[in-house]
């Protein structure tokens, strides 16, 4: 998926797209999360969709929830789905930062010479 430490910087072009390809997986995950959470409050707390993706959006985006909830499913549902939130917000920065990571150590440790950034 990248190159090896003994390769050659890639040229910026292809870093950008590699950036762009990692930045829209990022953006599916958070998008089926979104998904998953709109469909548990719906089900569980019998929310109306609007409020539903309002919730799901404030849980993942580590805000915390909006309004009460009806039953201890609902409650145990949001529990569960606070707790992959929590996971899945760590998981999609880093998803987006790995070649850019990967760029910065890969650029430290070149040889002089050895780098070709156009």
């Amino acid at each position: 998926m990248f190159e090896h430490r003994s390769r050659p910087l890639v040229p910026r072009s292809v870093y950008i797209l590699r950036q762009l390809r990692f930045f829209l997986v990022a953006q599916v995950f958070v998008a089926a999360s979104l998904a998953v959470g709109t469909w548990g409050y719906m089900h569980f707390a019998h929310q109306a969709a609007v409020d539903a993706f309002l919730n799901a959006s404030m849980i993942l985006a580590g805000m915390g929830p909006i309004g009460d909830l009806p039953s201890d499913g609902a409650k145990l549902f949001a529990s569960f789905y606070a707790l992959y939130s929590g996971i899945a917000l760590l998981t999609t920065v880093a998803v987006i930062l790995a070649p850019l990571v990967h760029r910065m150590l890969h650029a430290l440790h070149m040889e002089d010479g050895q780098r070709d950034d156009g």
